[in-house]
Formats: C-alpha cells, sequence, structure tokens
C-alpha cells in the first residue's frame, strides 16, 4: 500500500558553496529541526563567532555575532563548537594570541546567544583548540582538542581527548588520539616560528559512532597544498589507550575529502549533522573562495560502506538538496485536535489547558514506515506528556514523560505487553526541550530519548500508522516535528528471525540469515532473492554490499531496486566481472545496459549503490559517481536484494522516499 500523504516530489538541487561569505571553521549545531551554524573569528558588529541559521542546510541567514569579546582583548577566538544539553547551550572555543591558545567554555539560554563566558579555563597546555565534545552511549563525555608535540617522532600538532567530569571541568587526564605519522600531513618542512623544525599539523576533531566504531574525522597538512584534506581514525573505545588506527597514509589510501586542484581549494575543518531527513548525514566544512579571499560553507552527504566512512564530495556542480521532511509543522490540514487548548506559536505547538483526560494532536495521514522527530517540554506541572502512534482511530503504542515520577514509560496496546519503565536522570529537567527519536520500518520500532538517555526497541508489525502528541493534567509545547517517510536497517539487533524483521525470502530454502551485523546470502546454487519494505512511488535507495565469497566463477550480487512483487520484480541489476574488469549489467523488463565501474573496484570490500527513482526515470551511483539511468514503470514499487552463486554481506539498506 502507498502511504497516504502524497507530497511534491522533491527535485530541488544545492551548489557548493552554500554560504559565499567568510565562515571558517564552520560547526552546525540541529535543534528543535532547525539549523545554527557558528564560526571562526571576530564579526563585523564587534563581537566573536559568527552565527548563521537555516531549516534546509542550503539556505542560510546570517545574524549577530555569538558572545561578546573577553576583557583580556585576545585577538584570536576560534573553531566554536555548541552542545545543547538540558535546556542550556555550551559553546566550547578557543582563544588566545596564536601562540599561547587555551580552550574555554560559554552558555546561554537560546542557540544564537548571546553567550557568556563560564569563567573556566578547560586546558592547561600552551597551546589548546580546536574542542569538539563526544557524548557516549553510557553518558560520559569527553573534550577532544589539539595541542602540539614537540618530542613526537613526526613533530607537530595532534590531538588528544580527556574525560569532563561536568561541562567545567575537566579529569586532568588527556590522551592522545591521532598524532603526526605521514607526509601528506606536512604543514610546513621548515616552520620558522617553531624553529626551522618539519611540523605536522592534525587539528579540527569531530567524532561519530556508526555500529560500533568510534570514528574521529580530522583535518591534515597545510591548505595551500594539494595533499589536504579530511580524514579519519578508529576505535572500539575512547578509554583504549593507545592512539586510535588512523585510515590515510596520502599515497595508498587518500582522505575522504581533499583538494582537488585547479578546481576545490582547501577544503577542512568539519562538522556533521543529521540532514532535514533526520536518515542522512551531512558533512559541513569550509573550503576557500577562488581568490582565496575567504573560506566559505559547503556541505555534502557523508555515508559509510562498511567500516569505510566517506563523503560525497567535494561537490562542484548541482547536487540533490538534503531531503525535506513529508510532514512538519503543524498546519490545520495536516493535524487534528482532540480536547485541551492547542494553538500554533512561531512554529512550536501549545497545550494550555490542564484537562485530566489525555488532550491529543494527531495527523490526519497515515504511513507505512517513518522516521520521525519531536522536541518536547512540560510548560508547568504535568501529569504526563509525550508521542502516539495510532492505528485505524486505536493508540497502538505511547511513549509517556511522567515528571512526578522522574521517569517515561513505553506501552504498547497488546494485552501481553506489560509498561517498559525507563528511569530518567535525577537532573532532568522537564521544562527544557528534550529530543524523541522514532524509526519504524513496519516491523520493528526504535525509540531514542536525547540520543543516550533512553533506547527501547521493539515489534510493531502494522500496515500504517499517524502520528500523535499528547498531554494528560497540564501544558506541554512541541516543536520541530518532523516525519520522513522511509526506512533504514543497519542489522545490528541479535533477532535472526527474518520474517520478524520484515525481510521475505523468495523462496524458505534460500538460505539468507542475519549475522555479524549484516544481511547474508548462504552461496546457494539458485538465484536467492529477498525483499523488505512498502511500496512507494519515488524514493533514493541506499545499499552497501560486498562479495564474500563465490562458489562459481560467474557468481555475482545483485540488486531489484524498483521491485513489486514475485512476478513483477522490474529489471534486475548485477554486479559481474567482464574480462577484467567489473560492471553493473541491468537486464530484464526489456532493458539489456551495462555500466562499467572504476578499474579499482573491488567487490570483497563494502560498497555503496545509490538509485534514485524518480516517476520513470531510475539512475544508479556508484556512491559519488553516476553511473547512468534506466527507463522503469511509474507505479509505486520496494526493493529487493539478490545472489547468484555467492555468499553476499549487506551491511545497510536505506529508503527515503522523495
Amino acid at each position: 500500500m502507498a502511504d497516504s500523504l502524497d507530497n511534491e516530489v522533491n527535485t530541488a538541487t544545492y551548489l557548493n558553496p552554500v554560504y559565499d561569505h567568510s565562515f571558517p571553521d564552520p560547526f552546525v549545531l540541529k535543534y528543535c529541526g532547525e539549523y545554527w551554524g557558528y564560526c571562526t573569528g571576530i564579526e563585523p558588529d564587534g563581537r566573536c563567532f559568527g552565527v548563521l541559521h537555516s531549516t534546509d542546510l542550503v539556505h542560510w541567514q546570517p545574524l549577530s555575532g555569538a558572545m561578546i569579546r573577553l576583557l583580556n582583548d585576545w585577538p584570536y577566538y576560534w573553531a566554536p563548537e555548541v552542545v545543547y544539553d538540558n535546556g542550556k547551550f555550551y559553546l566550547y572555543y578557543s582563544v588566545g594570541d596564536e601562540v599561547n591558545m587555551q580552550m574555554r567554555v560559554a552558555v546561554a539560554t537560546h542557540p544564537a546567544g548571546p553567550f557568556v563566558d563560564s569563567g573556566h579555563r578547560l586546558t592547561q597546555e600552551k597551546f589548546a583548540i580546536d574542542g569538539h565534545v563526544l557524548l557516549d552511549d553510557d553518558s560520559k563525555r569527553y573534550l577532544f582538542y589539539a595541542t602540539d608535540f614537540l618530542e613526537h617522532t613526526h613533530i607537530g600538532t595532534g590531538t588528544m581527548r580527556d574525560l569532563m567530569l561536568d561541562p567545567f571541568t575537566l579529569a586532568g587526564q588527556p590522551r592522545p588520539v591521532t598524532l603526526p605519522g605521514f607526509d601528506w600531513q606536512v604543514y610546513d618542512p621548515n616552520r620558522v616560528e617553531k624553529g626551522g623544525v618539519r611540523w605536522h599539523t592534525i587539528e579540527g576533531s569531530f567524532v561519530l559512532k556508526h555500529k560500533g566504531l568510534y570514528y574521529q574525522m580530522f583535518s591534515g597538512g597545510n591548505w595551500q597544498n594539494p595533499s589536504y584534506g579530511v580524514s579519519y581514525a578508529t576505535t572500539d573505545s575512547p578509554d583504549k589507550p593507545g592512539e586510535w588506527a588512523q585510515v590515510a597514509d596520502g599515497m595508498q589510501v587518500l582522505p575522504i575529502l581533499r583538494t582537488i586542484p585547479g578546481v576545490v581549494i582547501g577544503p577542512g575543518h568539519n562538522s556533521v549533522v543529521r540532514g532535514p531527513d533526520n536518515q542522512q548525514l551531512f558533512c559541513i566544512y569550509h573550503r576557500w573562495a577562488f581568490d582565496r579571499s575567504a573560506r566559505v560553507l559547503a556541505i555534502d552527504p557523508l555515508d559509510w560502506a562498511g567500516e569505510r566512512m566517506f563523503i560525497l564530495g567535494p561537490s562542484t556542480t548541482p547536487q540533490p538538496a538534503p531531503i525535506l521532511p513529508h510532514l512538519s509543522g503543524f498546519s490545520d490540514k495536516d493535524w487534528q485536535y482532540q480536547g485541551g487548548q492547542w494553538s500554533v506559536t512561531d512554529n512550536v505547538l501549545t497545550q494550555n489547558s490542564a484537562s485530566k483526560v489525555i488532550t491529543q494532536a494527531i495527523g490526519f495521514a497515515a504511513f507505512s514506515c517513518l522516521t520521525m522527530e519531536v522536541s518536547l517540554r512540560a510548560l508547568a506541572e504535568v501529569e504526563a506528556l509525550g508521542v502516539a502512534l495510532y492505528h485505524q482511530s486505536e493508540a497502538v503504542w505511547r511513549f509517556k514523560l511522567l515528571p512526578g515520577e522522574g521517569r517515561a514509560i513505553i506501552e504498547q496496546n497488546d494485552a501481553a505487553s506489560i509498561p517498559y519503565s525507563i528511569n530518567l536522570p535525577a537532573d532532568f529537567d522537564y521544562q527544557a526541550y528534550h529530543l524523541l527519536r522514532l524509526e519504524w520500518d513496519g516491523f520493528a520500532l526504535q525509540a531514542t530519548l536525547d540520543e543516550i538517555v533512553a533506547r527501547w526497541r521493539g515489534a510493531l508489525k502494522i500496515t500504517q500508522l499517524q502520528p500523535a502528541l499528547f498531554t494528560q493534567n497540564g501544558a506541554a509545547a512541541f516543536a520541530g516535528f518532523g516525519l520522513t517517510v522511509g526506512w533504514q536497517d543497519l542489522f545490528e539487533y541479535s533477532d535472526s528471525d527474518l520474517a520478524k524483521c520484515g525481510w521475505a525470502a523468495l523462496h524458505n530454502d534460500d538460505g539468507w540469515q542475519i549475522s555479524t551485523k549484516q544481511l547474508q546470502s548462504s552461496g546457494q546454487p539458485t538465484q536467492a532473492v529477498i525483499s523488505k519494505g512498502p511500496l512507494l512511488e519515488n524514493y533514493l535507495l541506499a545499499v552497501n554490499v560486498r562479495l564474500q565469497e563465490t562458489t562459481e566463477l560467474s557468481g555475482c550480487y545483485g540488486f531489484y531496486p524498483a521491485y513489486v512483487a514475485e512476478n513483477e520484480r522490474g529489471p534486475l541489476f548485477t554486479v559481474e566481472q567482464q574480462a577484467d574488469n567489473w560492471a553493473v549489467v541491468v537486464k530484464g523488463a526489456g532493458i539489456s545496459r551495462t555500466f562499467n565501474l572504476p578499474k579499482d573496484f573491488d567487490p570483497s570490500h563494502y560498497q555503496q549503490f545509490r538509485f534514485r527513482k524518480y516517476n520513470n526515470e531510475l539512475t544508479i551511483q556508484w556512491e559519488a559517481q553516476l553511473l547512468g539511468e534506466i527507463v522503469v514503470r511509474p507505479d509505486p514499487s520496494g526493493i529487493a536484494l539478490y545472489s547468484h552463486q555467492a555468499i553476499v554481506g549487506f551491511d545497510t539498506i536505506r529508503v527515503t522516499k522523495i
């Protein structure tokens, strides 16, 4: 069944730079569904740290500077990063005279500021810059920053991390994370200011966690050199002693974002943020204008293929704009209100009644899969507030915040289901906005509160659901609502029952299984096909896949990116070897095409293929490289995976309606 909300297809594009003015060392915060950008330097208004605001990552509006300069009158204010926590915004920054630099933190109650310095110096090193805060799953916080290593084999700037005891205090036990070790990281072969030594530079940390691994992104080298760019290092625990494992050596493996001589100058110092669809991540970075007068703001999608991180950039041509939510905001055409006193001001939905019965706002539209985010807060004393999911006028799932009890509960409309209780931190401020995120693929539902405060996963096999927001016996506000039709499977769960996870094999003996965080075919001699997901008219499909083993020389893997049913599969795309190279071969539905892959394509390593179905046009990409386009039927369709005489692993499948 196709989804009942039929928004206009997103065909907009963006072109880098998305902000063609000076905005160096950009950091972007997503808060209540909107974006706030911060940059290095002193603004024309005399305040430090430029601020931009956007609702879509593409169109940016400049605001006043974030903070009044300190009384010390230091000349340099570098690399701000803002962390939101429990109603407050913490701005971490470095300040000094370029030779002496220290990390400090300022505080505000609004993302635009004004920020006020807290009076706390975090670091003790003579030179400390480029702070980044990691909030881990176990609620530990770490500050990553760059400092100088004068006794190291490769002298220069590297990165450290220290445990944070609170937002203003470090444990004082910093450990190295990434130190210089390769020629591509040379900043100056004879740096006069440092005594003429061969100076290396690693700086600009940003840390992500993906499928159990931690990824520290960093910038290396000198922006004036062709070797300059962004790479990353990994570990399985930030508490593990020793340096993290760097990926790029600058020769066999290059940085994932780098200078393109004559085209892109010095892309670097990045941050990462979720796009408006709440699925796709975007790398936010600066690059130099062609006249080298300023570092301007650029964005490009960031993703993984297996354990390999990559960026679809630096792009220089029009790119598909970030996908917008299919339902956002609180217009009367999208919501119906039951009881209470509901009103909308500045895109914030407020319920001001103290009704003892549940009052709710229910979305008119129903969806067969969704990724949804909303921020919610109590306005005064309230018995309960939260989010519900409805099916045919009945609430089948509720997430309830219970301020009076210091906990949250999850209720399912199932006679055998017992409410799941979550104890919240003692300092949890119910009158501050907290982010609730839901991901539902038609079979499993996952909920997270503030990313790490609470996590829940359970079964919810229903055809379609409607979102709802509710309060009971008190007032509350909801902001930043965004719902995207789509689903993602990272195969991180331990349940190997394919049917419970929504996967349907064409034949019961096809040998598919979920193991080691991947969907795996068993190498049967027959053609194995497995499908998942509702039918959508227009969508973006991303598939991560690798060929683990072939039982015959003709062994291969493939995709049905426009799959309707067993007897109507649409064209089959197979990745197979032809002579001395690999190619994507398209057959079926009256089509016969071949798209050659690069000479260095290695099917034994995870690769990402991206398909975009728009009406009757289907385009195929291998990561950032466009391979070609074919014509398909415009009917709503889904996706299926294919394996023939091969053991194949799929580690990510993501479908997003466009």
